[in-house]
């Protein structure tokens, strides 16, 4: 019973000693202030598609749409030129760091 009071008094202890850093805020994903073409072109499409009247649409026509809408969004996530890790594969890393 000591050693687990000992252990939970340690635990405490090192728990409140930390104390949460706050950075600066900054704006986290900037404007750029220069779109370019083929990424203007499908945010254009994105919302004449938005805008409109898909009430007399039919089921096939609808269903184009939606493929044609997530294929313009896939390819406007990978314009964002960003590395993308799992957490399971950074953690992965991580331990390789650390024993290699």
């Amino acid at each position: 019973m000591k050693k687990v009071s000992l252990i939970a008094l340690f635990l405490c202890f090192t728990l409140g000693l930390s104390n949460p850093v706050h950075a600066a805020k900054k704006e986290r994903n900037p404007e750029p202030t220069e779109i370019p073409a083929e990424v203007r072109v499908m945010l254009d499409r994105l919302e004449e598609i938005k805008a409109m009247d898909k009430s007399d649409l039919n089921r096939e026509e609808k269903k184009a749409l939606r493929k044609e809408v997530r294929a313009i969004k896939t390819q406007l996530r990978t314009t964002g030129n960003g590395i993308y890790i799992s957490a399971g594969a950074l953690i992965i890393i991580l331990l390789l760091i650390i024993l290699l």
